[in-house]
């Protein structure tokens, strides 16, 4: 297992593992996935991940801004998805400490997550990486006319921003 960054061929397989965890109602409020355009404003240009077995990609993660504020500039969203095929096997766990250490390589001091309380694996991967859980936001959206609970997870740097 190999972890490479992002590029925009790679959209086609990363895509594709983002419609499988569309497909489980656990991962998201999207309900498909957007062009790569899209996709890559919405996203920082650092931190792109792939994780790549045979040099097939099996796993991805990205962060995205939380704000355009410059106040909130050392702070992101954390994505992580899995193909289908691969999920259990240890490469979320990869790929999010890779994340982490490119994050803080990046200068971000504050990484986070929304997780669905459905989504076990999630939290626990969340909580094996050093995340800690900080409150739930009720039925803070809807997907397929169901209103949907979100937890928050958070990881502060130890390195960054503590000056």
């Amino acid at each position: 297992m190999t972890i490479g960054t992002m590029k925009p061929s790679d959209w086609q397989e990363v895509s594709a593992i983002y419609l499988e965890g569309i497909a489980t109602g656990l991962a998201t409020f999207e309900t498909k996935a957007p062009s790569y355009e899209q996709w890559d404003n919405a996203h920082t240009q650092e931190c792109r991940l792939v994780a790549k077995n045979d040099g097939i990609i099996v796993g991805w993660a990205a962060l995205s801004p939380v704000s355009s504020r410059c106040v909130y500039g050392g702070v992101a969203e954390v994505s992580v998805y899995i193909s289908d095929k691969n999920r259990g096997k240890g490469v979320g766990k990869l790929l999010m400490h890779h994340l982490i250490e490119e994050s803080e390589k990046a200068g971000y001091w504050t990484i986070q997550s929304g997780v669905f309380p459905e989504n076990t694996a999630s939290i626990k991967l969340h909580e094996k990486t050093g995340f800690r859980y900080i409150g739930k936001r009720e039925r803070v959206g809807r997907i397929h006319g169901v209103w949907k609970d979100n937890l928050l997870f958070e990881r502060r740097s130890n390195s960054v921003g503590m000056d």
